[in-house]
């Protein structure tokens, strides 16, 4: 790199510069007191650890997304986090080790070695929250709340979930014995819902026509509450924990349409981002315009296991950066400034701490500086009039 290009920054890898950085920072500040107002604690994980903690229960996903240096102490890999779930499902299981529900929010950076999540960016600002030790729709609904609250704060408009259970895809493909690969090559045709090659590979796969006619349904078996109808006809004769699946999820959106009234929920049981992980309910959060989701989440029951402590787990994440280029409320905070002059007098300190305890941004100039008030961000100036500091508008 020659020195003229020093300046810049890898693809993916952004900086905050004024005022967005300021605008970041004042909704950081609002969704962190929202979260606190629910009962959830703030963790500040690591950002680098073993790597083995980093992608616990996580599959080949994240492994693919995380940076991996050598600990020069230990002899180790290290892992610059790309995810905090893991974080905060290890820090639940070992640190915290709570017998009564806990409820962790989060908000960092973490890298990753693709830009494919949200926003196109290698460095998202993640901002999340997770639910530990209840099994039941009731922690489920209230993390789907939570995301719409989320939005809500940020004025996002035109937010649509799409939900799904990968309990469904999982008891349907075990109840056809599908090989792992089998599996994952059926999973990924279904995320594309490429309906041909779903039926050639059934039809490779599957002896059973039952089975075969049971798991090419779930590529169609989307849209609005109907699905559950449609669904109960089109899987019967599955295995009762497909059923079961089926009945959680059922349940799950009425009690979110109980509790969150009019939002835009569309089903999908085709839905499975986060399979390699998740062990139930699983979502993910568009608005029109933005081609990928902009939050996801679910249930993750296993992930703790590994840490000695397998517990209940659901929860969300977003990145704070994409949300508030979609936001629209007025988060510069700081509008104006007032400029003081570069005088050492007395009463001018004076002047300048009340009005900053006051909650004024004041900006003293310096001795022989550049730049005018406009130039400093000032739209006001402190003036000496008959022997006090008064207040007028700049020029």
């Amino acid at each position: 790199m020659s020195s003229k290009d020093q300046w810049l920054l890898p693809d993916g890898i952004e900086e905050v510069l004024p005022p967005e950085a300021w605008r970041l920072e004042h909704a950081r500040r609002e969704l962190l007191d929202m979260f606190a107002g629910r009962g959830y604690d703030l963790i500040m994980p690591p950002l680098i650890e073993y790597l083995e903690s980093l992608l616990t229960g996580t599959g080949n996903d994240l492994d693919l997304q995380t940076f991996k240096v050598t600990d020069q102490m230990s002899g180790r890999m290290l892992g610059l986090r790309a995810d905090m779930t893991p974080q905060a499902a290890r820090i639940d299981a070992h640190p915290l080790r709570r017998d009564a529900p806990t409820r962790l929010c989060y908000m960092g950076s973490v890298l990753r070695t693709r830009n494919d999540g949200f926003g196109g960016s290698r460095s998202p600002l993640q901002v999340g929250a997770e639910l530990f030790g209840h099994a039941g729709i009731e922690s489920d609904t209230e993390i789907l709340e939570l995301v719409l609250e989320t939005l809500s704060l940020l004025e996002i408009p035109d937010v649509h979930i799409d939900l799904g259970h990968v309990g469904i895809f999982r008891g349907l493909a075990r109840d056809a014995g599908l090989t792992a690969v089998q599996e994952n090559d059926l999973f990924a045709a279904l995320q594309r819902k490429a309906v041909p090659e779903i039926e050639d590979m059934l039809t490779a796969a599957v002896a059973d026509s039952g089975q075969r006619s049971r798991l090419a349904a779930l590529a169609q078996l989307n849209g609005g509450p109907d699905v559950f109808a449609r669904a109960r006809e089109q899987l019967a004769g599955a295995s009762e924990p497909v059923m079961a699946a089926l009945d959680n999820l059922d349940a799950i959106a009425t009690l979110l349409k109980q509790r969150a009234g009019a939002v835009t929920v569309n089903f999908d049981l085709a839905e499975l981002r986060g399979y390699k992980y998740q062990t139930g309910m699983v979502f993910a959060v568009f608005v029109p315009g933005c081609g990928q989701e902009i939050a996801r989440g679910g249930r993750y029951d296993a992930v703790g296991e590994v840490f000695g402590r397998a517990r209940p787990a659901t929860g969300f994440s977003t990145d704070l950066k994409t949300l508030i280029n979609l936001s629209q409320r007025d988060f510069s905070g700081m509008q104006g400034a007032i400029l003081a002059p570069a005088e050492e007098a007395a009463a001018l300190r004076v002047t300048v701490k009340e009005l900053r305890r006051a909650g004024e941004r004041v900006v003293c100039a310096l001795p022989g500086q550049a730049g005018d008030a406009a130039t400093m961000g000032c739209d006001r100036v402190l003036v000496n009039e008959k022997g006090g500091w008064v207040i007028k508008p700049a020029d």
